[in-house]
């Protein structure tokens, strides 16, 4: 007999996601939804995620950075020491790294320079707050220690300026102030590439400097010599070959057109009904003689440069060959706006014979071979102003020639930065001595437990001479030693001589970092680093979708 207990009902079956009654967070959340609290589980793994992705970035610090070969998830390979690139195709996925990540990502959009210092910094940052928490000491305490340095920080770099640029169109002195930041990329070519950066620049160089715009220096990479066959071209270069017969023209007068050079089809499709031969003679026979209206009242407006933006057809080109019009087609229409802005010409969106002020001119459209590429040269003469140069940079490989597009990047945005606020402060970990140095004073006067976070600060700030040394095969210990030492004594200038192995003046050998890029550098490290020390608890819900696929192959 069966014994039935009172009040017992059978079990139901419970809807997937339904509240199970149990005890703490798991039974508040969904199944699957993973949580981590406290300083163990979510404050240190934090920290060792974005400890690992510094130590990744750390050794391409400097001039003797080692280079990264990146390969994407489209299978591209990217071999470089930039860490903008290199963090921008490793995907990182940790939520705590993407922090930096982003705080990288930001300074390369805002100063497009030191985007390796802010990751360093950041996890060196990291790396002294775990060791004051396995001491006891609390996070806000830390945080608040934090924010104080950064604040003595952003005051002292102040005081550190040694050098200024008093006129951006001087070609040698915005040259001597780009040559660190050339050299960080392209060590032991810096004396060759940041004077043509900075004759590039100076050549577009408006009156005004703050409306110095960095498209109107474009950079062409032709494979094939040596880095030292780099050129400068005023004008434009197209990597392609004029599409006529035509192929130089002096005192060029220039029509841009935005729509395709052809005879136009009608919308709606017809049925023509031809009775006679001589019907099929003179059927195409009126389309020809449009067009070569059309043209010769385009040559008639005198232009003999004709560039085009999409598809130009056989009698066009038949008749434009005819007039004697050199014909450029360029597919890009971003390229077709820079052409506009090089001769000064308007885009027109029909085809029709331009109006005197659309009408651009350049001194000479020629071809020339550069390797083995035969290029178009829209050659702007001596004029200044808000013109196009061109930059046609020679390498062995694409990647170098990658690398060298990338570092006269960065240095193209120094300059940019440098209309702005043309102060320097002395490079290879000088700048960062100092204010470790001044740091160090200001944490012993302090009666609380920040002291001990602002003592950590100031190490923290020696990781750029030691990674310096680290990455220059130098002992690092003794290097920090020398360099403590001699900014005891004022000497505030002293900085990591990797050629050397050695410490010295960095104001006396040209080595300048500027002031607006370590300014930026510094806060957005310390937010990133403060940002991941604020959180305690990580909170995952379950992944959305079903199971995923297996890997290919």
């Amino acid at each position: 007999r069966g014994c039935r207990v009172p009040n017992s009902r059978p079990p139901m079956a419970r809807r997937p996601g339904a509240y199970t009654g149990g005890m703490g967070m798991s039974s508040m959340l969904k199944e699957g939804s993973k949580h981590f609290s406290g300083v163990e589980e979510a404050t240190l793994r934090n920290i060792d995620a974005c400890k690992q992705l510094a130590a990744t970035v750390r050794s391409s610090l400097g001039p003797n950075g080692m280079n990264k070969m990146v390969i994407n998830h489209l299978e591209k390979l990217f071999v470089t020491s930039d860490s903008a690139t290199i963090l921008q195709e490793l995907e990182v996925q940790h939520p705590a790294a993407r922090l930096l990540v982003l705080a990288s990502k930001m300074q390369e959009e805002e100063m497009g320079d030191g985007t390796n210092l802010v990751v360093i910094i950041a996890g060196e940052l990291l790396i002294k707050a775990e060791e004051l928490l396995h001491q006891g000491v609390h996070c806000s305490e830390i945080i608040s220690g934090y924010n104080r340095s950064t604040e003595v920080v952003l005051k002292e770099v102040e005081k550190q300026v040694v050098h200024t640029v008093d006129d951006l169109h001087n070609a040698d002195q915005v040259a001597h102030a780009i040559r660190a930041v050339i050299a960080s990329k392209q060590y032991g070519i810096e004396d060759f590439v940041a004077p043509m950066v900075a004759k590039a620049c100076t050549s577009v160089m408006p009156e005004d400097v703050t409306k110095f715009n960095v498209d109107n220096v474009r950079v062409a990479k032709i494979l094939g010599g040596v880095s030292g066959a780099t050129d400068i071209v005023r004008g434009m270069v197209l990597l392609r070959e004029p599409m006529g017969d035509v192929t130089n023209v002096v005192n060029a007068k220039i029509a841009v057109y935005g729509c395709p050079i052809d005879s136009t089809a009608t919308e709606t499709k017809g049925t023509v009904l031809i009775k006679s031969a001589d019907e099929l003679m003179n059927y195409t026979k009126s389309e020809e003689k449009q067009m070569e209206e059309c043209i010769k009242a385009i040559a008639g407006a005198g232009i003999n440069v004709v560039v085009c933006g999409q598809t130009i057809g056989e009698i066009a080109m038949h008749f434009l060959n005819r007039f004697g019009i050199l014909v450029i087609k360029t597919p890009s229409k971003f390229e077709l706006r820079r052409i506009c802005r090089t001769v000064g010409a308007n885009s027109l969106v029909r085809l029709e014979p331009p109006a005197p002020e659309d009408i651009g001119e350049c001194h000479e459209v020629l071809i020339r071979e550069i390797g083995s590429t035969k290029c178009t040269i829209l050659d702007r003469g001596d004029q200044i102003g808000q013109k196009v140069t061109t930059v046609v940079v020679r390498g062995s490989t694409q990647n170098i020639l990658d690398d060298l597009e990338r570092t006269i990047t960065d240095g193209l945005s120094v300059i940019k930065s440098m209309t702005t606020d043309a102060r320097f402060v002395a490079g290879a970990g000088a700048c960062e001595m100092a204010l470790a140095t001044a740091l160090q004073k200001f944490g012993a006067q302090q009666p609380g437990l920040d002291q001990y976070a602002i003592q950590k600060y100031a190490e923290a700030m020696e990781v750029v001479p030691r990674t310096l040394a680290d990455n220059a095969g130098v002992d690092a210990t003794n290097i920090i030693a020398n360099l403590y030492a001699a900014h005891q004594e004022g000497k505030n200038t002293t900085g990591m001589d990797i050629e050397a192995g050695a410490i010295g003046d960095m104001q006396a050998k040209g080595v300048l970092d500027l002031l607006s890029t370590k300014v930026q550098a510094f806060k957005l490290a310390a937010d990133a680093a403060i940002t991941v020390l604020r959180v305690d608890q990580i909170i995952m819900a379950k992944q959305a979708g079903g199971p995923k696929p297996a890997p290919q192959g």
